[in-house]
């Protein structure tokens, strides 16, 4: 079995000099070629093109850490025999208004999918669809689930198990808590809808491994070592970990998405989190967990979307502080990244294109095609 090659770790400056410049590529084509590596990886033509299609909108709206740069990890996952790459997903209980899903160790694209699929028809019957999963896999970016419900004049709520520990309890050193990310999106009339999609981290991992595969630091606050100083190289991420967000309370937050998205589920937390960075082979049993509310249950569809319209454009309206050019709401610049990916194609650094080249040659694949 080949290898698959990866960025070396002692990257000397002139290297990173070199991962700092980039090219372009279309958000068509870097789907073409997901979903040509994870056909030739042994995923069935559909789900391949799932789980393709999800990693190139990742990347479509800059959740870089969460997008290609998971291929690689991915196919030594599925080449060590870690992952289903054919689970029978199934039901194993279920009310009108939820549902627990067992993925059977597969992608957790493709279970995910799946979940929100269940909660936004059981919203249509009860208002509110509840749906967790167990026995799934890292599935990308919270806020590609949480939109899901959009489309049908839903909000969305998504809470997830992070794939690995990096965060210890309030003022411990042991790693018994991930990142375990929360996202949630409401639609609107005019507006963008609005999306939070936070980690209970100040960064998420895919955050500071994607800064290691540019070549870039760390901002302070993002890490810390266990001396209690501030980490700012992401290679040397291991001597430390990530910071809650807001102190404490984000450390109680984590502990909660964890209860919610997989104590209840039968998923793993604490101890049993596999860090699937590191260890190929075991099943990780994540959990993850989505609800979706019908706002017809609650009264007139577009009255709701008209008032947060209203609430949106009395916020951004508001008057700023000295400097400040605008005022944001949650997921406006992932909006507008995705147009302009859409746009312009999708800027991926030199490094990453490399290993991108070196995995299409090692995996016979037609490479990746930049402009």
């Amino acid at each position: 079995m080949a290898n698959i090659p990866i960025v070396p770790a002692d990257t000397d400056q002139a290297a990173i000099t070199k991962a700092a410049t980039s090219s372009r590529v279309a958000f068509t084509e870097l789907q073409r070629f997901i979903t040509e590596a994870l056909q030739q990886l042994g995923l069935p033509e559909s789900d391949a093109a799932t789980t393709g299609r999800l990693m190139a909108e990742a990347e479509l709206q800059g959740s870089d850490g969460h997008g290609v740069i998971r291929l690689v990890p991915y196919a030594r996952r599925i080449r060590a025999g870690g992952l289903n790459l054919t689970p029978n997903i199934t039901v194993v209980q279920e009310r009108p208004g939820m549902a627990l899903l067992d993925g059977d160790n597969g992608m957790g694209h493709l279970v995910m999918t799946r979940a929100a699929e269940m909660a936004i028809e059981k919203a249509r019957v009860c208002g509110i669809g509840w749906v967790g999963t167990r026995m799934s896999n890292h599935a990308g970016p919270a806020s590609l689930y949480a939109r899901m419900p959009l489309a049908h004049n839903m909000i969305g709520l998504y809470f997830a198990v992070g794939n690995a520990n990096h965060l210890p309890p309030w003022g411990g050193l042991d790693m018994l808590l991930s990142t375990n990310p929360i996202a949630v999106a409401v639609p609107a009339l005019h507006e963008s809808p609005v999306v939070l999609d936070m980690a209970t981290t100040v960064a998420a991992y895919g955050k500071v491994k994607a800064k290691a595969q540019k070549g870039e630091s760390m901002p302070e606050g993002w890490m810390m070592d266990r001396q209690g100083q501030p980490l700012l190289d992401p290679k040397r991420a291991d001597e430390g970990f990530l910071m809650p967000i807001g102190g404490y309370k984000g450390y109680g937050l984590a502990l909660i998405v964890g209860l919610l998205a997989g104590t209840l589920n039968g998923a793993a937390m604490g101890k049993a989190v596999i860090d699937f960075n590191k260890d190929q082979v075991s099943t990780t049993n994540t959990g993850q967990a989505i609800m979706a509310i019908d706002l017809a249950a609650w009264g007139d569809v577009n009255a709701f979307k008209a008032r947060v319209d209203t609430l949106v454009q009395e916020l951004r309206a508001s008057e700023r502080m000295p400097g400040v050019e605008r005022i944001w709401l949650p997921g406006e610049q992932s909006q507008t990244r995705r147009e302009a990916n859409l746009r312009d194609g999708i800027a991926l650094p030199l490094a990453l294109l490399e290993q991108l080249a070196a995995y299409a040659l090692d995996a016979d694949i037609t490479p990746l095609a930049t402009f």
